[in-house]
């Protein structure tokens, strides 16, 4: 009886999970097939190298939190203030399943790396451009637009850096009345 071969997305999450644990050094075959309990053969299937599977994340990545994601807000409908507080709910939803946390090791691993610098760019880019066009539809012009699309991103990214107590109010509390405050 012939042996069922490693799905190519159980490859893709020890991917990410080695990524989020060690950062890019971390992504190694011999590693991912321990830790998946198989021979590294079977990832010769699906990839040519380690290269092709870091690149595989990263596309994996933009996929499944801007296409994905924007795909869903739009297939939900509602007006713009609605597909934010989608969104928002979408982004929050992330961190339980570890997409945070690839999130942050990409950003760390663009600070290194030229190609994966470009890719992020490109990647807030389209984030940016969705909320360009959802705030364009109730706020007061351009700089206010530019404004929120900069506050709703460093809210996603950069309230996981800030260590700060918030008295008797959680992160969550405090991260959730200040994305309601940019809907108004």
């Amino acid at each position: 009886m012939a042996k069922a071969r490693t799905p190519r997305t159980r490859w893709i999450e020890a991917g990410f999970d080695a990524l989020a644990n060690g950062g890019p050094d971390a992504v190694r075959i011999e590693p991912l097939a321990k830790a998946l309990a198989v021979t590294k053969g079977g990832f010769y299937w699906y990839f040519d190298d380690r290269e092709a599977l870091l690149e595989e994340l990263l596309s994996t990545w933009e996929h499944t939190l801007v296409d994905e994601v924007i795909e869903q807000i739009e297939r939900d409908g509602g007006d713009a203030r609605g597909k934010l507080e989608h969104l928002f709910e979408l982004a929050e939803s992330a961190e339980p399943r570890g997409l945070m946390r690839v999130e942050l090791a990409i950003r760390d691993w663009a600070r290194r790396d030229e190609g994966v610098r470009a890719r992020l760019r490109q990647v807030d880019n389209r984030r940016t451009e969705y909320l360009r066009g959802l705030y364009a539809q109730f706020c007061e012009g351009p700089d206010d637009v530019e404004a929120r699309c900069l506050m709703t991103m460093a809210l996603f990214v950069g309230s996981r850096f800030i260590a700060a107590d918030h008295g008797a109010r959680s992160r969550a509390e405090v991260v959730n009345h200040a994305l309601q405050r940019l809907l108004r």
